[in-house]
């Protein structure tokens, strides 16, 4: 049972997390694309006023029907500029006032015409059509926000024409004989069950993209995600005036390891080393495993800071050797490395990887075991 409630918290607690950057940029790229269909959308309901006239209606509800279409796309158009900005509340925005539209136009249905169930149910199914986009936006807060705030205003426009007593339009089933308790209860259990599952899709997206870019031995982020995040930390190192140093990494004569105690314990001493170097790291920094014995570290510090703290942890090495088996020789590790300084060695990841990579073989070229901060 508590095994059960610690999983339930732990996923809730997953749901609930904000997304990193990665996710974060995967985010606005659906927000945009909600946003240019909810534009589409709109244009398509410019038609509606034609529609209405066309069967007759007064002038006065042809032109409240035209101010509501042409507000509709005012807001479409709007939503769509602001994407142009990463906005972390912008997917909230959005999604509370699609679902309060639908709200509206279900109210206004049912106020007009409570007996029109066929349009109520189309209007009503917009409500899962926006609980679903909010998949796109890779946040299962979102999921959680949108889905919570389409019961509550459901809720309460149920509650309120039950009150007058009129069936409500989206819970009105289109064959009136079954009207009952469970057939309306079962479009509130609807709308829960696509939140959940939205909410999970998100999740779910979340987790393959950690897993894309995490090495699968050590946990470590690997290249793919070296690559997607240097632009971010470029830019937040731009912003704040903080000096940036990336080190690329190589163990010395690892492939003695696998010859001499076999390729498990090879991987065990790579996720001894990986564990090692992490913990020199400070809380906004990285590490990387790139490739075989290869790593990249993201610190922000001058090279003269780096070349210092590196020093430290190839001492470091020395002193936590790496034993296979009981029994068996300890591995005493050493390294080689080669320091490239942003912006002054580079202004890109490529340039950066490019000048680190050129002094890390000129330290292998010297034998090894050193750490290279310049060109010769």
């Amino acid at each position: 049972m508590h095994a059960n409630d610690g999983g339930i918290r732990d996923t809730l607690g997953r749901l609930m997390a904000a997304p990193d950057e990665v996710m974060r940029e995967l985010g606005g790229s659906g927000e945009r694309l909600v946003a240019r269909v909810r534009l589409l959308l709109s244009v398509f309901a410019l038609a509606l006023p034609l529609l209405v006239a066309a069967a007759g209606a007064g002038t006065g509800r042809i032109l409240v029907c035209l101010g509501a279409v042409v507000l509709a796309n005012a807001m479409a158009l709007l939503w769509l500029v602001l994407t142009r900005r990463r906005r972390p509340w912008l997917p909230f925005a959005t999604s509370a006032w699609d679902i309060t539209l639908v709200s509206v136009v279900l109210a206004v249905l049912v106020t007009r015409d409570p007996a029109a169930t066929l349009h109520g149910a189309v209007a009503w199914s917009f409500y899962l059509v926006v609980i679903g986009s909010t998949a796109l936006r890779a946040d299962g807060r979102l999921a959680l926000f949108t889905g919570g705030l389409a019961l509550a205003q459901y809720a309460l426009l149920a509650a309120a024409e039950y009150a007058r007593g009129a069936v409500p339009v989206g819970l009105q089933p289109l064959d009136a004989d079954a009207l009952g308790i469970g057939a309306h209860l079962s479009q509130v259990l609807l709308l829960a069950l696509a939140t959940a599952t939205a909410a999970v899709l998100a999740r779910r997206m979340q987790s393959l993209v950690e897993l894309s870019g995490h090495d699968g031995l050590t946990g470590l982020p690997n290249r793919s995600w070296l690559l997607q995040r240097m632009p971010h930390v470029f830019a937040t190192a731009r912003n704040s005036g903080a000096s940036l140093t990336l080190v690329l990494l190589d163990i010395d004569r690892f492939k003695r390891v696998n010859d001499e105690a076999g390729p498990k314990a090879g991987d065990r001493a790579l996720r001894h080393i990986a564990s090692t170097m992490s913990g020199m790291l400070a809380d906004n920094e990285a590490l990387a495993r790139i490739g075989g014995q290869e790593f990249v570290m993201v610190l922000h510090c001058p090279a003269g800071s780096a070349w210092e703290r590196l020093d430290r942890l190839r001492r470091t090495l020395v002193e936590r050797p790496f034993l296979p088996e009981r029994g068996q020789d300890a591995f005493a590790f050493t390294f080689s490395a080669g320091l490239a300084a942003w912006p002054q060695d580079g202004a890109s990841t490529s340039g950066l990887l490019g000048c680190a990579d050129r002094r890390l073989k000129g330290a292998k070229a010297a034998g090894g075991n050193r750490i290279v901060a310049r060109d010769p």
